[in-house]
């Protein structure tokens, strides 16, 4: 005990506080990394949707992967509804500027992917779009989407993203 009469603190103890662990995995990064002050450090950060499907050997390496190319096309396409304002906007004549040609490549292969799982309007066009690209968690989903406006249960809606990571695995020849 310390003179203030609490217990001495412990470097673990400066973890993650109950609150944030109620709201999800969070783990340690696996290798160390240096601070603002260059120092090594190993913060706390919070595990995705993916790794942790990953690690629980829900879905495969393969199928990781096809996440990960639909995340990147989905960022390149410049979809994600919480980004900063566009500022190909031109102040002076209030125009907008169309999107570049790797947008737009970026926005197909995306439409094709869609297309493939069903379009936006099924399960697994609508999982993939939401915990995909918008990096949602699946509880997230099932709550908030679901499918046809309804809830689904989260070991369902777990489901339809592993059967949508294995379409786009297909797609993707992986």
């Amino acid at each position: 005990m310390s003179r203030r009469g609490r217990p001495p603190r412990r470097e673990d103890a400066a973890g993650p506080t109950p609150e944030r662990l109620a709201r999800g995995d969070v783990g340690r990064l696996a290798q160390a990394i240096a601070d603002e002050d260059g120092r090594p450090a190993r913060p706390y950060r919070s595990v995705d949707t993916l790794a942790r499907l990953l690690r629980n050997g829900t879905i495969s390496p393969a199928m990781r992967q096809a996440a990960d190319d639909f995340r990147v096309q989905f960022a390149r396409a410049a979809l994600d509804p919480l980004r900063a304002p566009d500022l190909r906007r031109s102040p002076d004549a209030q125009r907008f500027l169309e999107p570049g040609e790797q947008q737009e490549e970026a926005r197909k292969r995306v439409w094709r992917a869609l297309q493939a799982l069903g379009g936006i309007a099924s399960p697994a066009g609508s999982c993939c779009w939401h915990v995909v690209g918008c990096e949602w968690s699946v509880r997230q989903w099932a709550q908030r989407q679901g499918w046809g406006g309804r809830a689904v249960s989260e070991e369902s809606a777990v489901g339809v993203l592993v059967g949508a990571l294995g379409v786009l695995q297909a797609l993707y020849g992986l």
